[in-house]
């Protein structure tokens, strides 16, 4: 789940090259992305995009069974998500970006 969330705000919100378009729909995108996990990820035990999330009910009930789950997951899926866009979908060139493109001053 995080990494799809991850891969979302890199596909929309960060990368230099995306255009002036998909950075309008970023914050929807991002928000049926969440939505999305939730409505499939709460249903199978709980699951969590944020390792807080599943800290509080463990705390309260004192039951860290698998616990490092909720942990490792979130932090591997991130981190490859983030690392899967990093190598393979930006470029990394010398070439200027358009920096006013988005601001509608062309």
């Amino acid at each position: 789940m995080t990494f799809g969330l991850v891969y979302t705000v890199y596909a929309t919100a960060i990368d230099p090259k995306s255009k002036c378009n998909v950075k309008i729909i970023a914050p929807i995108t991002i928000g049926f992305i969440v939505g999305a996990n939730i409505l499939a990820g709460g249903a199978f035990d709980g699951a969590s995009m944020n390792p807080a999330v599943s800290f509080g009910p463990a705390l309260v009930s004192w039951d860290w069974t698998n616990h490092w789950v909720y942990w490792a997951g979130p932090l591997i899926g991130g981190a490859i998500a983030g690392v899967v866009y990093e190598l393979v979908f930006i470029n990394h060139t010398h070439e200027p970006l358009p920096s006013t493109e988005c601001l509608g001053h062309n």
